[in-house]
């Protein structure tokens, strides 16, 4: 048996969050969007819908779904209001206090 070799990602990530300053800054931005990443997963798994038929459902492909669920895009409003209908899930969007970036 070939004995496994290499570094864990949640190994990596933790000790980048520690030693790069730059990696920590970086991953504090993006949070919100990786926030959003997380609950659209959720709301698509509570529904009980693969990646492919939530796109059917949505009118679009699975490839803009798996887009939408990795965090690299930020979804209009208007999408965000069609993945929620199509979860059947209740968009709830707010601005709230707190410093600027």
């Amino acid at each position: 048996m070939k004995k496994k070799t290499g570094i864990r990602i949640d190994t990596l990530h933790t000790k980048w969050l520690k030693q790069r300053s730059g990696y920590a800054k970086a991953y504090k931005d993006l949070a919100p969007e990786f926030q959003l990443a997380a609950q659209m997963i959720d709301a698509r798994n509570r529904a009980g819908l693969t990646q492919d038929q939530l796109a059917k459902i949505m009118k679009t492909t699975r490839t803009v779904i798996a887009r939408l669920e990795s965090g690299r895009v930020l979804p209009s409003t208007r999408t965000l209001m069609r993945f929620a209908t199509a979860t059947g899930s209740h968009l709830k969007i707010s601005l709230e206090a707190g410093a600027a970036s």
